[in-house]
């Protein structure tokens, strides 16, 4: 079996969760003898994870040759919203041409249950399996970061309390309200990792990163080893996503051992359950009163129980799923 994992400018998203999670399946492939194919000669599997116009025509060539394909629905209309310049305005048809590139797939897998109900909500006919895009636990391991060597880098000092989070610098993620929550607490450092166009976010979110808080840092993209001696050196990750289709950072945060407060918002419902694997918040009040209550210790630790989430999703793992779903898809187109 030899599956041709196609994203389609890659370049472009490689700094998002979907760039990550294209990684992530080829490291699963591997881990699990799944041969990977170069071009759509040399496939017995299409495996889409893009909605750009080049992944349509490359699903519509796979049909053609007879070549089952699997499209990976990363992106929904709600996760669209909230991000960019005109995408609440767009929202609509957005979500029409992705329920038109998914449907084009013999097989949709999607990271969790929720995004599986909203495609099901769409009207989507073709079946669905929830499958996370995992996390490479050998990677992300607390042994192999060096916390020290971003205190070091960044300026901080050894008894100084971190805020973490990571994820583009949009509306939807939650910037508005980090930068919000760095004002209120001027006792904590905050940090953001991630980066996009300026240009094309709204000019709210344009002045909230431009905002000159002495306690508030907006460090851009990191590579995994930086992101990962982030982690080790952090003391909180905060993560107030208002929409996702799982997130990947999160399980990062988890597989790392810190603790983690995230929005209280549905993809977590069926994984993470409030206080007992992460601490959740739905407004800047009770984030800033979780923060509190975790940074002093008055809270338990649950970074022990968040662990054993991921070590239910690893890249093996999920590379095992991936290659049941393969066999099924060529046994049955």
């Amino acid at each position: 079996m030899r599956v041709l994992l196609y994203s389609g400018m890659q370049k472009m998203i490689e700094k998002s969760g979907v760039g990550r999670a294209i990684y992530h399946q080829q490291a699963a492939a591997k881990q699990n003898g799944i041969g990977l194919a170069n071009c759509i000669e040399d496939a017995d599997i299409v495996h889409i994870n893009t909605v750009f116009p080049h992944s349509l025509l490359l699903a519509k060539k796979a049909h053609k040759r007879g070549i089952p394909v699997i499209y990976h629905a990363h992106s929904t209309r709600e996760d669209f919203r909230n991000s960019y310049i005109g995408s609440n305005v767009c929202a609509g048809l957005f979500g029409k041409w992705i329920k038109f590139c998914y449907t084009q797939g013999d097989m949709i897998v999607t990271p969790t249950e929720y995004s599986k109900r909203l495609l099901i909500s769409y009207g989507i006919k073709k079946p669905i399996e929830a499958v996370s895009n995992g996390i490479d636990l050998k990677f992300y391991a607390k042994e192999n970061a060096d916390g020290k060597r971003f205190r070091k880098k960044y300026g901080y000092g050894e008894n100084e309390k971190i805020i973490m989070s990571v994820g583009l610098p949009i509306e939807r993620k939650g910037i508005l309200d980090f930068v919000e929550l760095a004002g209120s607490m001027p006792e904590y450092q905050f940090i953001w990792f991630g980066e996009t166009n300026m240009s094309i976010v709204p000019k709210k979110v344009q002045k909230a990163v431009m905002s000159k808080l002495p306690n508030l840092r907006f460090a851009g993209y990191a590579k995994r080893n930086s992101l990962r001696d982030a982690y080790a050196g952090c003391d909180l990750f905060l993560f107030p996503s208002k929409e996702e289709t799982e997130g990947i950072v999160v399980l990062e945060a988890l597989a790392m051992k810190i603790p983690v407060l995230i929005r209280d918002i549905p993809v977590y419902e069926d994984w993470i359950k409030a206080d007992k694997e992460a601490y959740k918040a739905d407004n800047i009040a009770e984030f800033k009163k979780r923060t509190k209550e975790i940074l002093d210790g008055t809270l338990p630790c649950l970074v022990e129980n968040g662990y054993q989430v991921v070590e239910e999703r690893t890249i093996e793992q999920v590379g095992g799923k991936l290659g049941k779903i393969y066999q099924h898809c060529l046994d049955n187109v």
